[in-house]
Parts: structure tokens; sequence; C-alpha cells
């Protein structure tokens, strides 16, 4: 199948994911958006020919994408707002059967949608695969993939399902579990929590932190003992500022979303929800209780 990834721009509602780089662009577990599209269509197990045009900000569901790949007459997909999200030509009758945008499909808007597609696949490792070194005391309960130049050293426990990058450290003594992603060159050391969360290249936890439910960009910095909450006291869905108005996330559990060159001192505390901006950083002992949106921006 051709597959055309329709670019849609740097939507401001994604920021501070797109501060520096279009939506098409932004890695998930390690792939952008738009050539986890491209390979997700375009390889050989599908039995649909033709031409795919799907917008970057779509992640299809498992149905979605199984009809997709076994439909055989010309389609349209549109969310309820109307919006045209694919367009599936196979043949030249000029007439397409209109299909509704099901609920399970992914429309990304915000940044917590791109942690429910992190979440997705990673989900779908199914078994250990080590090209670099997984030391001895390292426990796994779930599946690990640890990329080449990697080491995971004694103490860390795998919970879950993990995919590590290339030349990372990992440890001693940390707990990483959900569905979490650790990009390249990374680095989580001693007595550090990742939970479900998405790290990208050159982030570096060395001490004491908690990362629950979020997203960190390239190259930054966790000072020790940075603490994300991703719960509230009453149990509803966290409520994120975007263009000055709360949007409900849909989320009971939401941490934070950083991104490129941010560094926070030690023994920050994040307020669930909250943003910080590329090239942020905050001061020792720091309480972010709203977005920190940089001035470069």
């Amino acid at each position: 199948m051709n597959v055309n990834v329709i670019d849609v721009g740097a939507p401001d509602t994604m920021q501070p994911l797109t501060c520096g780089r279009k939506l098409i662009d932004i890695p998930v577990a390690g792939v952008s958006i738009g050539n986890h599209l491209r390979w997700f269509f375009g390889d050989s197990s599908s039995s649909t020919s033709g031409e795919l045009s799907i917008r970057a900000d779509l992640w299809p569901s498992s149905e979605l994408a199984l009809r997709i790949r076994r439909f055989s007459e010309n389609m349209v997909v549109c969310n309820p707002e109307g919006i045209e999200m694919l367009r599936l030509t196979v043949n030249d009758s000029n007439t397409w059967e209109e299909i509704a945008l099901d609920a399970t499909s992914l429309h990304l808007r915000y940044p917590w949608d791109i942690l429910a597609m992190c979440e997705q696949v990673v989900a779908n490792i199914e078994k250990n695969r080590f090209d670099g070194t997984v030391r001895e005391g390292v426990t796994i309960d779930g599946v690990l993939w640890v990329g080449r130049g990697s080491v995971i050293l004694p103490g860390v426990y795998i919970e879950g399902k993990v995919i590590i990058g290339e030349n990372c450290k990992i440890g001693p003594n940390c707990y990483l579990r959900g569905n979490t992603y650790i990009g390249d060159n990374c680095h989580v050391g001693q007595a550090v929590e990742i939970k479900n969360s998405m790290l990208m290249n050159k982030v570096s936890a060395g001490h004491l932190s908690y990362l629950g439910d979020s997203i960190v960009a390239e190259n930054t910095n966790l000072g020790a003992g940075t603490i994300t909450a991703n719960l509230r006291h009453d149990g509803k869905n966290h409520r994120s500022s975007v263009n000055g108005m709360l949007v409900d996330s849909g989320r009971r559990k939401f941490g934070t979303v950083i991104g490129e060159c941010v560094h926070t001192g030690i023994h920050t505390t994040i307020y669930p929800g909250r943003k910080l901006w590329p090239g942020i950083s905050t001061v020792p002992g720091e309480i972010v209780t709203k977005d920190i949106v940089s001035d470069l921006v």
C-alpha cells in the first residue's frame, strides 16, 4: 500500500512538544509519528493495494487498522467534527464509503494523547530482546528490550513492558514499570522510579526521583529528588491548561510534560498535568503549580 502521511504542522495544543518541531516529527518510542504510520500501513502484511492518505494526528485503533488493511473499496474516515482523517483509494470508481472514526482511535491533539500512543506501542512487545548488557541481579517481571551499548546494573527491577534505547546506563537500584520507553543515551540512576512514561534521547534522572505517566523531551536533566505527582486526592481526571483553558485529559493518572533542554533543581516538585517549556530551569525546592512557559517560544 502507498502511504501518504499528511503534515498537520505544529499545533499549539500539543505544546511544549511542538515548540521546536512539527507533530509528524515527534518521536514516540524512538520513531517519528510519520514513520510509525508509514511502516504500520506500508508493510507487506496488508492485503489492500492502492493509496492511503492519513493525517499525522491520527493513530488508528487496531480494529480500524485491520479494516483498512482488508478493505476492498474506497473509504473515508471522519472524526465527530467532520474532519477527514484518512482516505483510502483502491479503485477509480470516484465513490467512497464514509466511516465514522471509532472511539478507541486516538486523535492526537494534546500531549497526553502522545503518552497514550506510546503506551500502545510499548505494549506490543512480546518477548525479551537484549542487544546490550543485563548484569546479574536485575529482576525482570515482564518484558524488556535493551538497545546496543546499554548496561542494566544490579538492583534494577523491571515490572511490565519496558524499552530501553542504545548507550544507556540504568541503575543501580531503580524501578521501571508500566509501559515505559527510555530513549538513547539516557541515564536513570540510584533510587529512581519511572512508571508508564516516555523519555526521549539524552535524558538524565540520576538520583532519588519519581516520574509517573509523564513525557520528558531530549537533553533534559532532572535534579536529585525531582518528583512528579500524578494522582488527584479526589481521584477525578486531571485537567491541564491549553491556551488558557482547562482541558480534561481523560486520565486519572497524569504527571508532567517537559520540553527539551530543561533543568530541574534538586527537590523540584511538579503538580499533576503541569508542563515545562523548552529551556526552562527550576531552582532547588521549587514547587511547580502551573505551566512554565519559556520566553524563547
